[in-house]
């Protein structure tokens, strides 16, 4: 009967999804560093809540000036990390571009695919269709010179 489909750029089609997989892989890490920015951003921001609360109930003069220390200390942590996530948003959308042109690329290769799948589809069942009124036509024949 008809062969298999085989469908001829099939090894491209799997390193396509493969470049898909590891640009997905590759976001994944991004997005994970810019998450752990933003959480350590906000232990700073409760950091400085509490820092902000000693020094509004102390009266000592060593504890408000340790304080405001400490608050300084704070303020250039997060300006630091706020340095951190601006690359890592650049890094994150780099990213994402290269996965988009992933997925693109594999997309036009899966269109291609199923295209060529359904065509070889319609030609099998043409064939099956052909064979068939061979078939019952030559049963027919035969049913007709018996007949005679």
């Amino acid at each position: 009967m008809a062969k298999a489909f085989k469908f001829e750029l099939h090894d491209v089609l799997d390193f396509r999804n493969f470049e898909k997989e590891e640009a997905q892989n590759e976001l994944a890490k991004a997005l994970a560093v810019e998450t752990q920015i933003n959480d350590n951003l906000q232990i700073i921001a409760s950091q400085f809540i509490s820092v902000k609360n000693q020094i509004d109930a102390s009266s000592s003069f060593e504890d408000i000036a340790a304080g405001n220390t400490r608050k300084k200390f704070l303020e250039m942590q997060k300006e630091e990390l706020l340095k951190q996530l601006a690359q890592a948003k650049l890094v994150s959308e780099q990213k994402r571009a290269v996965l988009a042109e992933a997925m693109k690329k594999t997309t036009a290769l899966e269109k291609l695919k199923e295209k060529e799948e359904s065509v070889y589809k319609a030609e099998v069942d043409k064939e099956e269709n052909d064979f068939i009124d061979d078939l019952t036509n030559s049963n027919k024949r035969l049913a007709g010179q018996a007949r005679q």
